[in-house]
């Protein structure tokens, strides 16, 4: 939406007086902090010019920043060497904690 409105050249405060939308709205959208409805979509896109399509399809940045993107499930597959190595909490063997009950015992 960002892009389609910056190719207009509307402001955010140009584009919310034309769609009939609030700013705070319009940029909560194009920062992806809010979801718009079908019909916001559709009224939004009526008052850019544009057919709604537009609006939910990838543009040539978003398919560049998805090439460069790691693959979902990739990342953080490998084990670490601390994952490799169990590490054991410092406990003492079992028959030095049954000499140490042992001697404790009055």
């Amino acid at each position: 939406m960002r892009r389609i409105r910056l190719e207009k050249g509307l402001t955010q405060e140009e584009f919310a007086e034309k769609s009939g939308f609030t700013q705070q709205y319009l940029s909560g959208l194009e920062r992806g902090t809010r979801n718009p409805t079908i019909v916001s979509l559709y009224e939004i896109a009526l008052a850019l010019g544009v057919e709604h399509v537009a609006l939910v399809a990838p543009d040539a940045v978003a398919m560049q920043e998805e090439t460069r993107r790691p693959k979902q499930g990739t990342a953080g597959t490998e084990p670490t060497a601390a994952r490799k190595r169990k590490i054991k909490s410092p406990t003492l063997p079992p028959s030095a904690a049954r000499e140490r009950r042992i001697q404790k015992k009055p």
